[in-house]
């Protein structure tokens, strides 16, 4: 499938509407496991911030994991004491799983999470979820690691933060600055899009699903946090690192083999749905173009050597016909992945008989080119032939493009119909109003819900 600018499952961006009296616009889940002594004062405090400073009808859902203490006893408590809070009971532990299952049910447009020790400051809990209610953001994660957060922890969890951070930038090409802290929110389209591609349901979770979102192209904004350490935390550093790394080779080989459809997870061009009118525009060609060139320039490099190889062999047209075929073989695997974005098997196997064919258009201009070099001198340089060869395949390099561009991976979503194969699936855009969804088919802008409570303090 490609992956371009082109609309997949998820509208264009919009601000919320005006919601319904009492409906919330913020769900802030609290997963917890056996936090019977912590729970009652971090539900407490996080509901008076939000009842003072937060413009808008919001929820607390406390998610308790499989609690084997009095939690329950205390959730169930705050529920009836405070009418924002609500109480969800998981029989099975996971952090993951427990965000999951709380997002996915429900009803409110932003949904957000925070760890009950309370370590990010809840100053931030408004620029976290600002810019998804406005519509410039799909996600919205704290950062630690950002230049202007300020963070008290020890050396062993600075290291193990940073050191994981790294490897996220090495093996997977992240470039979210956090990961795994504990203060997240994400729109609840996004939410219902996302979270059946995500398959961890512990620590890792949270990673997986930045990694996905990102990929996808997906805007991911940034909250620097102030962040205190929780001294009398219970996770275990170890075991939630091996498994965090186990999380990181299944997503680097999923990624790899295109196994996943990120595809409908991507949104139009622009926030305007009107963009998704515009008809004869060319989608992706200035990204395609840079993708061939970087792929054709490792390309020749690549037949070069294998040229350089083969002649010590064999004479110069058998070693040009065997260095041609080989690289031809991984330019179009390339191309197929990098340039047009087409992932999975399907169609990989068609995809190559054609590259052959055009590889057989470029074995003849170079082969030609030779005969000419051999016709004109009885013994050319080494370095003489290099040079026509290298003009040549330029010449052909054009020709495999458009070729490729129209040819091999045409875009078939243009004429509405979806690419075929094991990991095809609907890709017909939502327009305004397709939905049964009153978040997205009313105009109105959100309205305060408290609009002369304007204290500013806070209960920290």
């Amino acid at each position: 499938m490609r992956t371009d600018s082109s609309p997949g499952t998820l509208p264009a961006r919009e601000h919320l509407p005006a919601a319904p009296a009492g409906t919330p616009v913020l769900d802030v889940v609290i997963p917890v496991y056996n936090e019977e002594k912590d729970l009652q004062p971090c539900v407490r405090r996080l509901h008076e911030h939000l009842a003072r400073t937060f413009p808008y009808a919001f929820r607390i859902t406390i998610a308790d994991n499989a609690s084997t203490d009095t939690t329950p006893r205390v959730a169930a408590r705050l529920a009836a004491q405070l009418p924002e809070v609500t109480v969800r009971r998981l029989e099975q532990k996971g952090r993951g799983r427990a965000l999951r299952t709380v997002w996915s049910a429900s009803n409110a447009p932003v949904l957000a999470y925070m760890d009950v020790d309370l370590s990010t400051d809840l100053n931030a809990l408004l620029p976290l979820v600002a810019p998804l209610i406005s519509g410039h953001s799909d996600l919205a994660i704290g950062s630690r690691l950002a230049r202007s957060s300020r963070v008290v922890r020890g050396p062993k969890r600075e290291f193990i933060s940073r050191a994981y951070n790294l490897i996220l930038r090495g093996s997977l090409q992240a470039r979210f600055s956090d990961a795994q802290c504990g203060f997240k929110a994400i729109r609840r389209e996004v939410a219902q899009a996302l979270l059946p591609l995500v398959e961890d349901t512990g620590w890792f979770f949270d990673t997986e699903m930045l990694v996905l979102a990102e990929r996808a192209g997906l805007r991911i904004h940034e909250v620097p946090v102030d962040w205190v350490d929780d001294p009398d935390s219970t996770v275990h550093l170890v075991r939630t690192a091996t498994d965090d790394l186990k999380g990181v080779w299944r997503v680097g080989r999923a990624l790899a083999t295109g196994s996943l459809p990120l595809d409908r997870l991507t949104r139009p061009f622009g926030d305007d749905p009107r963009d998704r009118e515009i008809k004869d525009v060319p989608k992706g060609l200035a990204r395609q173009l840079v993708g061939f060139c970087v792929v054709g320039g490792l390309s020749t490099l690549f037949y070069l050597l294998l040229y350089s190889g083969f002649r010590v062999f064999t004479g110069s047209q058998a070693a040009n016909a065997l260095a041609l075929l080989v690289s031809a073989v991984a330019n179009t695997a390339a191309n197929r992945r990098l340039t047009f974005g087409v992932r999975g098997r399907g169609g990989a196997v068609r995809h190559q008989a054609q590259g052959l064919v055009v590889f057989g258009i470029g074995l003849a201009l170079t082969s030609g080119s030779l005969a000419a070099l051999g016709a004109a001198t009885s013994e050319p340089a080494h370095s003489t032939e290099l040079a026509v060869l290298i003009a040549a395949n330029l010449a052909a390099t054009v020709l495999r493009f458009l070729l490729f561009r129209a040819w091999v991976f045409p875009d078939r979503r243009e004429g509405g119909t979806a690419p075929a194969g094991p990991y095809a699936y609907d890709t017909t855009p939502l327009r305004a109003g397709d939905a049964a969804d009153p978040w997205r088919d009313v105009t109105a802008q959100l309205l305060p819900a408290r609009p002369h409570d304007t204290d500013a303090r806070d209960l920290r």
